[in-house]
């Protein structure tokens, strides 16, 4: 798969989904579909101070990839940047960060969706979500 049609980043500090859509190879596209997600400031009307990422990172690399290939072959779509934080995230920061390139809006919004599904199942992720009344572990991936 031509490297320039695939972008994936891990980010220990900051997540810059503008920056990030600035690498997207939109060469023949007709639409960039993004996703971003931000921590909550609260859940369950209880204060997140800040979510904490741990990860297989090597692993976390590889599946990102792994899932951005198949995307294409699966939507039929032209490129995809992919990014996750790692570390602490506080409240209204980026933690993942998804833009897809496409011939057609339909099969970007599917792939992009897919994506963050994928991502949230098989990525070795693992999150603490440091709140005002403890710490939470919270299950499963991503």
């Amino acid at each position: 798969m031509s490297s320039n049609r695939i972008i994936v980043r891990v980010e220990p500090k900051k997540l810059d989904p503008q920056a990030l859509s600035s690498l997207l190879n939109v060469e023949n596209c007709g639409s960039v579909v993004s996703f971003v997600g931000l921590t909550r400031g609260k859940d369950n009307d209880v204060l997140v101070k800040r979510l904490e990422f741990d990860s297989w990172e090597e692993k976390l690399s590889l599946v990102l990839q792994e899932i951005s290939e198949s995307s294409i072959e699966k939507f039929d779509i032209h490129s995809v940047v992919i990014a996750h934080r790692i570390g602490a995230v506080k409240p209204s920061e980026p933690i993942v960060c998804i833009h897809v390139g496409s011939k057609h809006r339909d099969s970007g919004f599917e792939a992009c969706s897919w994506l963050i599904t994928e991502l949230k199942s098989q990525a070795p992720l693992w999150k603490k979500e440091v709140r005002s009344d403890g710490d939470i572990w919270k299950q499963g991936l991503g």
